[in-house]
């Protein structure tokens, strides 16, 4: 029993060595921030084709030709889907505390709430609630949700983090960007209202009825499926769309300005840390 026992004892060590050993392989094949040399894991290239395949099922199911003929063979590759993606979950949850080898959950749980584990999980739970029988506008928005799962390509690419950063540093001009936006698009459906109003009263018979028009002027759609007719009513049009011209390209140049200074500081960055 004693000799038992001692076996026992010595063989923990290993054990646990093993199993550290494990979850350093698993977190450098799931996780691109560990990754020291260029490129995709393995098994994250498998992961972004997987992904781009779901995706194309998910859209080829909505064609009612296409689901009708092969609606079985879409179960079966989304069957497929589902237990690698539950995998990579559980894996990804399992290495998030990694290289913290004490077994801390404090990083698991952090990773758990975090934008691109909720991301995974809601596809996750599209597809089971799927499974459970919903009503045909359920099964619309869960298709949807499905196509979700492109999105997740982000984690993996090193551009995504420099338009958030981009986007994040220029916050308080997009904002002042929106908030003129807003109010011209108001200002617009105002003015129109007080011309139009009698004219075309179904589409310009208020305000909110207006802002229809104005949201397709200012930003340059056109769809003209809502004009003025009286003289002014045109004026004021051209202007708004003039407006619209220049609203749509402030926020663009901002982001390019924000997004250039963006790629400077990591190249810098990347110089400052290949010399040290």
């Amino acid at each position: 029993m004693q000799k038992a026992f001692s076996k026992k004892k010595t063989s923990t060590p290993e054990n646990r060595k093993k199993s550290v050993r494990l979850k350093e392989l698993l977190a450098l094949e799931l996780r691109p921030d560990l990754r020291v040399a260029n490129g995709l894991s393995r098994t994250n290239s498998i992961v972004i084709v997987l992904i781009l395949f779901g995706a194309l099922v998910a859209i080829l199911e909505t064609e009612p030709l296409i689901s009708e003929r092969w609606g079985s063979l879409f179960v079966v590759f989304e069957g497929i889907l589902f237990l690698f993606f539950l995998a990579e979950y559980i894996g990804r949850v399992y290495t998030a505390n990694y290289p913290d080898l004490q077994g801390n959950v404090r990083g698991r749980i952090r990773y758990v709430f975090t934008f691109w584990a909720l991301l995974d999980l809601l596809v996750l739970v599209s597809f089971v609630l799927m499974l459970g029988g919903a009503t045909f506008f359920l099964v619309r928005v869960f298709r949807l949700l499905r196509i979700v799962r492109i999105a997740r390509l982000g984690r993996f690419s090193k551009a995504i983090d420099l338009i958030l950063e981009a986007v994040s540093s220029r916050k308080f001009e997009m904002a002042l960007t929106f908030g003129i936006a807003l109010g011209l698009m108001v200002l617009g459906a105002s003015v129109l209202y007080a011309l139009e109003a009698e004219n075309q009263p179904e589409v310009f018979g208020s305000i909110p009825r207006a802002l229809w028009w104005s949201v397709a002027t200012l930003t340059t759609v056109g769809y003209g499926d809502v004009v003025p007719v009286t003289a002014l009513g045109k004026i004021v049009a051209g202007i708004t769309a003039m407006l619209g011209v220049g609203l749509v390209a402030m926020p663009a140049g901002i982001l390019a300005s924000a997004f250039s200074e963006a790629i400077q500081k990591r190249k810098q960055a990347e110089k400052e840390k290949a010399q040290h």
